[in-house]
């Protein structure tokens, strides 16, 4: 099998509709294996990302000239039709040719058999493109659903909560990837000295909104570079930036992050306190605390103290132990869909449901870690009301001696709305231009 690009994307798509694998830890995984030039790397990362967004719409598209039905189809067959129609409708620079004859050849490395069939369905496709966009369905929601390639669950909820042209808006967003957003370590070097390194390697780089982030366009596998390596800077969006600003933590404080894996808010809470203070960081994974640890080591960072602990149950020897406590929440994680869109797919709303219940648990232990006059800061990388206003609303409800504090000050221009002046600010990838976020900032008065 010489089309090792395609093959991964393939072999990835399984893996996350048979194993709920995680798309960018596969990939890279299958990159390791297999050797990829880094052109190959781009093309093949293109492919997975693009049928995983536009599954619904392409699976749509193959249903109407699968006679027996999509379900069944074998999963390889079927996700190595996927790759080709998306290649067809999606990739003006590869020839339509190609596409077809390389799924057919993915398609014989394992099941052989379904080889002709793969070939008739793709050349029916190619022979019928005026297909892909007639969406004849008369049911609204469905249809959107469909044109977009969201789940229904999730189109309802949205226009529901937003309206229909915004929930239009967040979908076409979904579909667009992201740009590569950085936090400059400025413990290590400045941000015009970053930005000259990585520009005299012919990256792209552009100013961010806030003091520490940069955008880098051009650079592919960034992770094995100089400037990563020796620490200078981690990659984080904005969002999740914002949040750590706005808990605007000071040095020799002491500071809880109840869920902190990966890393990204514990280490700019360092940064931010010029590494002097302490930070304790837990998680209920070992594997997720070394990952906290590496890229601590990495960014010259010690101040932080991993701890094994289940943030949903209370420690007594906590209580009142904080400064400022942030609770970075379990969540559904639809606000990251541009990032990780099998997220759509792999979340529904009894999950939601049970996260909420996890969601309230954590706030209300977090509460009695935090000092009199301090900072309690809820965060969330989702965009439901449920898991967060009414989390907050909720929370406020039982617990008398905590109060939103007015966050405006904290956003740069282009992340402001209403919503700051009463203590949180809710941020969407189609209004901000960031990763879908909630940060709701709580005061301790007694």
């Amino acid at each position: 099998m010489e089309d090792k690009a395609r093959l991964i994307a393939v072999k990835t798509l399984c893996d996350i509709d048979e194993k709920k694998s995680y798309s960018n830890i596969k990939l890279n995984y299958y990159f390791k294996k297999y050797d990829l030039s880094t052109i190959d790397r781009t093309f093949s990362t293109e492919i997975l990302y693009g049928t995983i967004r536009w599954k619904l719409k392409i699976d749509y598209l193959i249903s109407k000239f699968a006679k027996k039905g999509i379900n069944n189809i074998p999963n390889w067959v079927l996700n190595s039709i996927r790759i080709a129609v998306y290649q067809i409708f999606f990739m003006d620079r590869v020839p339509e040719f190609a596409a077809v004859d390389q799924s057919v050849e993915i398609v014989k490395y394992k099941v052989p058999k379904a080889a002709s069939f793969t070939n008739a369905i793709l050349r029916n496709i190619l022979r019928n493109k005026d297909e892909f966009n007639n969406i004849d369905v008369k049911d609204k929601f469905k249809k959107l659903s469909i044109q977009y390639s969201h789940p229904e669950w999730f189109v309802k909820r949205v226009i529901k909560e937003t309206g229909e042209d915004f929930a239009i808006e967040l979908m076409n967003k979904n579909n667009t990837p992201s740009d590569l957003t950085i936090r400059v370590n400025s413990l290590k070097i400045s941000k015009k000295e970053l930005t000259n390194a990585l520009r005299s390697k012919k990256v792209e780089v552009y100013e961010g909104r806030l003091d520490e982030s940069l955008i880098l366009k051009g650079y592919s596998n960034i992770e094995k570079s100089e400037e990563f390596s020796k620490g200078y800077f981690i990659i984080q969006d904005e969002a999740s930036m914002l949040a750590t600003k706005i808990l605007d933590p000071k040095p020799f404080e002491t500071i809880i992050d109840l869920c902190s894996a990966p890393g990204g808010k514990s280490t700019h809470i360092a940064q931010l306190m010029e590494n002097k203070g302490e930070i304790l960081a837990f998680d209920i994974y070992d594997h997720k605390l070394k990952l906290v640890n590496e890229n601590a080591k990495r960014l010259g960072i010690d101040i932080i103290k991993t701890q094994l602990r289940d943030s949903t149950l209370y420690y007594k020897d906590l209580e009142q132990k904080g400064d400022r406590v942030l609770i970075d929440a379990p969540c559904s994680g639809l606000g990251l869909i541009r990032k990780k869109p099998e997220i759509r797919w792999n979340t529904n709303e009894d999950d939601i449901k049970q996260l909420i219940k996890i969601q309230k648990n954590i706030l209300n232990n977090a509460a009695r870690y935090v000092k009199v006059n301090g900072v309690l800061l809820y965060s969330t990388c989702t965009i439901t009301r449920e898991e967060n206003e009414e989390v907050i609303d909720d929370f406020l409800k039982n617990n008398n001696n905590y109060e939103l504090k007015d966050i405006c000050s904290y956003l740069p221009l282009e992340f402001k709305n209403d919503s700051c002046k009463n203590g949180f600010v809710k941020l969407y990838p189609n209004l901000n231009n960031c990763d879908g976020f909630f940060i709701a900032k709580l005061i301790r008065k007694w």
